[in-house]
């Protein structure tokens, strides 16, 4: 709870500033005056949320990037499992996906309003390959990154290639995988707002947009400010989901520096008649056997 409390303070405080800077005109340097205040942002926040615009362009960015993310999270784990697992694979797509990979998704803009014959596939296309990238390098070293000897275990039990994939790459390969999720969720979102400003028609960014345009300052602060939860509210799902499927990982716990964890001593069991007394003489139990208690 002192956590919770903490976070809510920090955001409380920062919109305090931002209130109190816009509210007196502040110009140092930066030009606090031209900004618009906390107050003005809120009565326009209230008075889009009555309307049906704000729900619409909500819906339609939610929509766009869903369904750009998640034909990515399938195509970039597939091909950063494939490239990682064979080698004809990785001569094959390898080049072409390095030489790809370095060119900005909105740099990719005019070649989708070439593609696609309307403007809302080619905005799915381009949060498509700004997610893409980041899942497929994650998946392609994490998988790279796992330790032989969990395959060659699974072969000795007599498992084949698609068991071995089942039961150790996708498992060991999770921490990676959900890790460019969440890299390729907020990219995603920061090209798919661009996106929509160039070339969309509804949507947060385009409205966010339009509002620069007639110099509705407040609005665009909405725009910003909706997008910043979303993407927020997003993150936070994946974050989620990829705890959820590795629940099974060590996990460890967060101590203040300064103040160690030292685990509590269990009491010691009264050693029974007869049985043979630990290193120290104390009746605990000898190396060998919590050692094999270990395994």
């Amino acid at each position: 709870m002192t956590r919770y409390a903490l976070r809510v303070a920090s955001v409380a405080a920062a919109l305090g500033v931002w209130q109190l800077l816009t509210s007196l005109d502040v110009d140092l340097w930066l030009r606090f005056s031209q900004f618009p205040t906390v107050a003005d942002v809120a009565r326009t926040f209230a008075d889009r949320v009555a309307g049906d615009d704000y729900w619409t362009d909500l819906t339609d960015s939610l929509t766009r990037i869903l369904t750009g993310f998640l034909l990515a999270a399938v195509v970039g784990v597939a091909t950063g499992v494939l490239v990682a697992r064979s080698r004809l694979a990785e001569d094959l797509l390898g080049p072409v996906l390095e030489i790809v990979r370095p060119i900005p998704a909105i740099a990719l803009v005019p070649v989708a309003i070439l593609l696609f014959p309307s403007n809302e596939q080619g905005i799915v296309f381009i949060t498509f390959t700004a997610a893409f990238f980041p899942v497929m390098v994650s998946t392609r070293h994490a998988v790279r990154a796992l330790a032989p000897g969990w395959e060659e275990a699974v072969r000795t039990m007599g498992g084949g290639r698609w068991r071995i994939l089942g039961s150790v790459v996708l498992p060991g390969a999770l921490p990676g995988i959900f890790g460019g999720l969440s890299v390729g969720l907020g990219v995603s979102w920061i090209c798919v707002i661009s996106a929509e400003m160039i070339s969309g028609q509804y949507g947060v960014g385009y409205r966010t947009w339009q509002d620069y345009t007639v110099v509705d300052y407040p609005g665009v602060f909405v725009g910003m400010v909706t997008i910043g939860v979303l993407g927020w509210a997003t993150s936070t799902a994946v974050e989620l989901l990829g705890r959820r499927l590795t629940r099974w990982l060590p996990r460890t716990s967060y101590v203040p520096a300064g103040r160690p964890r030292t685990p509590r001593p269990a009491p010691a069991a009264a050693a029974p008649a007869g049985s043979a007394a630990g290193p120290t003489g104390t009746g605990t139990e000898p190396e060998e056997a919590r050692d094999e208690h270990l395994v």
